[in-house]
C-alpha cells in the first residue's frame, strides 16, 4: 500500500495493483468492515478528509472529500459483493476474481481519476463508497441524510457499463405469492388440497402476462426466484409460496394490476419493495447505452443529478469468471476524469 499511496501523492495510481488488493479482502454484503477500513486508510494517506458512516457495528459507509472545497461532483460506488469470495488473479489482459469488475476496478478507477483531478488543481469533488448495494441499499439511503448532499450537484454512481454512459436503468418490484390448502395423506390426495398444484396453476398464468415495454429500457421482464412449499412427498401441502422479481421500465401500477388480474384472488400477494425506472443524466461525446440492472442511485437523490458510468461488462459480474480488462480500467479513468470536468463547467455556469 505504500508504494501505490507515493504514486497516488503524484496524481498516478496503479489501479491495476489497487483492483488486486481491494479484490483480495473479502467483503460479502454484511462483512464490509475490513474493505472499508482498507480504504479509509488508503484515502486518508493521500490527503483526503475522510469519515467513516456507521450502519451498523461493522459496517460502514467511507466519505472522502478534501479539504480545500465542498464537492460539487461526487464519484460514487459499492463495496460490498455477492458470495462466494474468489481471490485475485491476472493475466495480460484481465484481472479475476470477485468483484473486480463489481465493483472494484470500479473503486480503482474513481479514486485514479480523483487523484488525476487533484493533481489538476481540481478539488471540488469527493468519493462515496457504499455498504450493503448487492442486498437492499440500506448504506446508500444512510448516505443520502448527510449534510454534504445538500451542496452537490451531480453524481457520479459507478456499476459496469462496458464504460457507456447509461441512459437509465430499470426500476425493480419484488414480491411474494402464497397459496394455502389442505394437508391430507398423499395416498388419499382427495382428502386434501395441494397449495403447490394451486401455486403452480397461478404462475403459470403469470408467466404468460404481456407486460409493458419502453422505447429507451425494453421490456419489463419477470423472474420467478424461488419456490417453496410442502413438507414431505407422502403428505398434500398445505402452504406453498413464490418469491418473484420484475424488472420495471414503468411506474409499478400498471404492472401490478395486470399482476393482480392474472392471480385472480388466487393467491395472497405480498409486495415487499417498489423503486421506479430511473433516468439519468447523459452528455454529449459519451457513448450511451440502457441497463436492467438496480443501483443506489434511487437511494442517494440529494446528491445532485446521476449519472451511471463503469468498465466491465455486466454479463460476467456475480459469476465465477468475473473479471475487468486492464485496458477498460484505463479507459474509465479518462472517462471520469472527463465527466466530472464536464460537470463543473455545467454546475458552473448554471
Amino acid at each position: 500500500m505504500k508504494e501505490s499511496n507515493s504514486q497516488a501523492r503524484r496524481g498516478v495510481v496503479n489501479i491495476f495493483k489497487l483492483t488486486r488488493e481491494l479484490v483480495d479482502i473479502p467483503s460479502l454484503t454484511s462483512d464490509e468492515r475490513e474493505v472499508g477500513l482498507f480504504l479509509a486508510s488508503y484515502l486518508d494517506e493521500l490527503g483526503y478528509r475522510v469519515e467513516l458512516q456507521e450502519l451498523e457495528e461493522g459496517r460502514s459507509n467511507v466519505i472522502a472529500t478534501t479539504a480545500d472545497a465542498a464537492p460539487r461532483v461526487m464519484l460514487s460506488t459499492h463495496m460490498d459483493t455477492v458470495p462466494p469470495h474468489i481471490p485475485s488473479s491476472e493475466d495480460a489482459q484481465f484481472i479475476y476474481g470477485r468483484g473486480s469488475c463489481d465493483a472494484k476496478g470500479i473503486i480503482a478507477a474513481q479514486v485514479a481519476a480523483a487523484e488525476r483531478l487533484r493533481a489538476e488543481g481540481i478539488n471540488e469533488l469527493g468519493l462515496l463508497f457504499t455498504v450493503d448495494e448487492e442486498m437492499g441499499s440500506r448504506g446508500a439511503a444512510l448516505l443520502n441524510k448527510h449534510p454534504l448532499a445538500r451542496n452537490c450537484c451531480y453524481m457520479i454512481n459507478g456499476e459496469p457499463t462496458d464504460n457507456r454512459l447509461a441512459v437509465g436503468t430499470k426500476g425493480s418490484l419484488r414480491l411474494i405469492l402464497k397459496t394455502r390448502g389442505r394437508a391430507a395423506h398423499s395416498a388419499y390426495p382427495e382428502q386434501g388440497e395441494s397449495a403447490i398444484e394451486k401455486l403452480l396453476d397461478v404462475l403459470r398464468d403469470v408467466r404468460a402476462c404481456e407486460w409493458p415495454g419502453d422505447s429507451s429500457l425494453g421490456e419489463t421482464t419477470c423472474n420467478i426466484g424461488v419456490i417453496k412449499g410442502g413438507t414431505r412427498s407422502n403428505v398434500i401441502p398445505a402452504e406453498a409460496e413464490a418469491d418473484l422479481q420484475l424488472r420495471l421500465v414503468t411506474e409499478g401500477g400498471p404492472v401490478r394490476e395486470i399482476l393482480e388480474r392474472a392471480v385472480g384472488g388466487r393467491a395472497e400477494i405480498s409486495y415487499l419493495s417498489e423503486a421506479a425506472p430511473i433516468r439519468l443524466v447523459t452528455l454529449d461525446g459519451f457513448e450511451q447505452c440502457a441497463v436492467r440492472f438496480m443501483t443506489d442511485i434511487p437511494h442517494l437523490s440529494n446528491w445532485g443529478a446521476p449519472l451511471l458510468l463503469g468498465p466491465g461488462s455486466i454479463l460476467v459480474a456475480h459469476t465465477d469468471e468475473e473479471r475487468i480488462n486492464k485496458q477498460e480500467l484505463e479507459q474509465a479513468v479518462e472517462l471520469y476524469t472527463r465527466l466530472v470536468h464536464t460537470l463543473l463547467k455545467k454546475s458552473g455556469e448554471s
